[in-house]
């Protein structure tokens, strides 16, 4: 259940709030919800990656069709990646790597601030 909300809601995040800010500040906000929902690392990391790449592997997508602008096709013409495709491709994997180790740092920083049992006998 947590891996499928933090999926949904950092693509909300994504979605809603990177037109408007930084992709820093939507990663701080990534970490921050994997924080608080308190998925393990594996998990985190998975959930916030496809939640990111995907939301923006769909935006470029969406962006490219919905415009028909050339401007896809000329920059990967520019790097040397033959088609638009292949550079929509690879925004989707940065995308996931940012939102991934965005997610992962938010669950190691609550793993750091839990609190360790002082008694660990239980005696």
């Amino acid at each position: 259940m947590k891996f499928l909300s933090l999926v949904l809601l950092s693509a909300l995040i994504v979605v809603f709030l990177n037109p408007l800010f930084p992709y820093w500040i939507v990663m701080i906000l990534i970490g921050v919800l994997s924080a608080v929902l308190g998925a393990n690392g594996f998990v985190s990391f998975l959930a916030g990656g496809i939640g990111m790449g995907l939301s923006w592997l769909g935006q470029t997508i969406f962006l490219s069709y919905q415009t028909g602008s050339p401007l896809p096709d000329q920059m990967a013409e520019i790097m040397g990646l033959g088609s638009g495709v292949a550079l929509s491709i690879i925004t989707g994997v940065v995308g996931f790597l940012i939102g991934g180790f965005s997610a992962f740092s938010g669950s190691l920083f609550r793993k750091i601030l839990k609190k360790k049992p002082d008694n660990i006998y239980k005696g």
